[in-house]
């Protein structure tokens, strides 16, 4: 197809001032991200729900112990996560004992690595590295990512293997080379087996490959998808043996949960609102290649991940659901802005339109312009800041305040629906010690403590006992036996029962509130702990 270089277009000047406002928006969203990832990182509570137990399945796995056991039995204990995060932090647990730091250093890093990977990607197929450095950061800049981004979850884990393995099997086949051609496809399967053992959810990513891989060169799809069906099927076999059969009962069936169509919907909503502009990019692009050209890895991997999102509706999920597509969604808007920039957009030879297409001129550097908008309108989309601390002064001068759904000094521009992420403030001085006053009284008790934070047991040197979502959920699937937790709760066995969202299956939460009664209420995050003890 004929074009109009940007070089030689009298877009080039605009382009170059929407280029620059593109990487200031992106820079200054970078350094908020980086600010609460530097505030939250040290903070030894749990600031999210789950990411103590994530911590406790490090810690056992340390420890030579179990945590896809019996939930039936004390400690009540175990998880529905993979266990390939928990066992990159075991080596941590050893050296420094047990703290968030480090669990949410890992998750850190894995956003930069994954937004470097997106850089590499748009320089690789289109050689423009501020576009690709755009593309990148926007991945970082988006609400979604910054919520979780810092987090000790392990869901930007699985995020970042699925995102080198998408870029590794494009590696491959453009290799000549045998030897290196197959050196990155075991790179490619291995980060996928990393990805579908760090979160389940990677299963998609492995579809996307497969398929893409199947449609250049199937023998090589067959040979190399069945050696990972084989590897993953030995893994997920030799838990099951060790486990007794727990494995499938935490790890499957316990995520068999209730779907909830409003929470989809909502969040499905706020993504599109939040990050139409990539969206409608990638769209265009994956559109073109499925009607026009050769697909793309990207385009594939970006419509099957989009498909996967449907489960964002299931109870317990949220927006880190569309994290995965967002990836693909700016990998491949930063392909079309240097694709347009570099006139390649070509039809294929054999295409019915290649000689009528073949004759028509383009203005690719006014392409290229808008595309580049559309990242200046991103970056004035996804505006969140904090309005305490470092950041008043600045949420002050241009009169931000957080909306009134958000409990935190936090300015989001994201509306809340069911199952985002309502984070994003840094801990203060006062949740630090509010964290500890809580640890005092769990140090202090006698007896067995519960609590639906697992940090604060963490932190007092006890035992973790019980994980209410997991309870939960097995409860619900007829799964779990309640039994046992109720008699140490109706004996009085438990000294401390800490609360905050009422997470447990609904005969504990009877047994709680008919045999302990409430004694103080502790704010720490903007939630309210409420310490139960023993009804006299």
């Amino acid at each position: 197809m004929a074009d109009m270089a940007l070089n030689s277009s009298s877009w080039q000047p605009i382009y170059r001032i929407l280029l620059a406002t593109a990487l200031l928006l992106m820079v200054a969203h970078v350094i908020v991200y980086i600010s609460f990832g530097v505030a939250l990182i040290p903070f030894p509570f749990d600031y999210d729900q789950a990411e103590g137990f994530e911590l406790n399945n490090a810690i056992l796995l340390a420890e030579g112990g179990c945590p896809y056991c019996d939930n039936d039995v004390y400690p009540f204990y175990a998880s529905g996560y993979a266990p390939f995060y928990h066992i990159l932090m075991v080596p941590f647990v050893w050296m420094f004992g047990p703290q968030f730091w480090y669990g949410r250093l890992l998750l850190f890093l894995a956003t930069l690595i994954t937004a470097g990977a997106i850089w590499y990607a748009v320089w690789r197929a289109e050689k423009h590295v501020w576009v690709g450095a755009v593309a990148g950061m926007a991945f970082l800049a988006s609400n979604f990512i910054y919520h979780i981004g810092p987090m000790l979850r392990q869901h930007l884990l699985m995020v970042m293997f699925e995102t080198l393995a998408v870029v590794a099997v494009t590696i491959a086949l453009s290799r000549d080379d045998k030897g290196h051609r197959r050196w990155w496809l075991v790179v490619t399967f291995a980060m996928l087996l990393f990805a579908g053992y760090t979160k389940q959810l990677a299963y998609s990513t492995c579809l996307a490959v497969g398929i893409w891989l199947f449609l250049r060169n199937p023998r090589m799809a067959i040979t190399y998808s069945l050696g990972l069906i084989a590897i993953a099927g030995a893994i997920f076999g030799w838990a099951m043996v060790v486990t007794d059969g727990q494995w499938w009962i935490n790890i499957i069936s316990s995520n068999q949960n209730e779907y909830i169509t409003e929470q989809f919907v909502g969040l499905l909503t706020l993504f599109v609102e939040l990050h139409w502009t990539m969206l409608l990019l990638a769209l265009l692009v994956a559109g073109w290649e499925f009607y026009f050209a050769r697909v793309s890895a990207y385009s594939v991997w970006f419509v099957a991940s989009l498909l996967s999102t449907i489960g964002a509706g299931k109870w317990g999920a949220g927006d880190s659901y569309f994290a995965t597509t967002l990836v693909a969604a700016c990998i491949l808007a930063g392909i079309f802005v240097a694709r347009s920039l570099n006139g390649n957009w070509t039809i294929a030879k054999s295409h019915p339109w290649h000689e009528i297409a073949s004759r028509i001129t383009l203005p690719m550097g006014l392409l290229g312009s808008v595309g580049m908008l559309l990242f200046v309108i991103y970056g004035m989309t996804v505006v969140k800041l904090p309005t305490s601390g470092v950041y008043e002064p600045i949420a002050n001068a241009f009169g931000v305040e957080p909306k009134p759904a958000h409990r935190y000094p936090f300015y989001d521009a994201a509306d809340w629906t069911v199952g985002y992420a309502v984070t994003g403030h840094f801990p203060s001085q006062a949740d630090y010690e509010a964290g500890w006053e809580i640890v005092e009284q769990v140090r202090n008790t006698d007896g067995i403590v519960v609590s639906e934070d697992a940090g604060f047991v963490i932190q007092a040197g006890r035992e973790v006992v019980t994980n209410p979502v997991q309870l939960r959920n097995l409860w619900e699937n007829d799964l779990y036996d309640p039994t046992d937790l109720m008699a140490l709760i109706e004996n009085q066995d438990i000294g401390l029962i800490i609360r905050r969202a009422d997470l447990f299956p609904l005969p504990i939460l009877v047994a709680m509130d008919t045999h302990f009664v409430l004694d103080e209420v502790i704010e720490m995050n903007g939630f309210a702990y409420e310490l139960w003890i023993p009804r006299e």
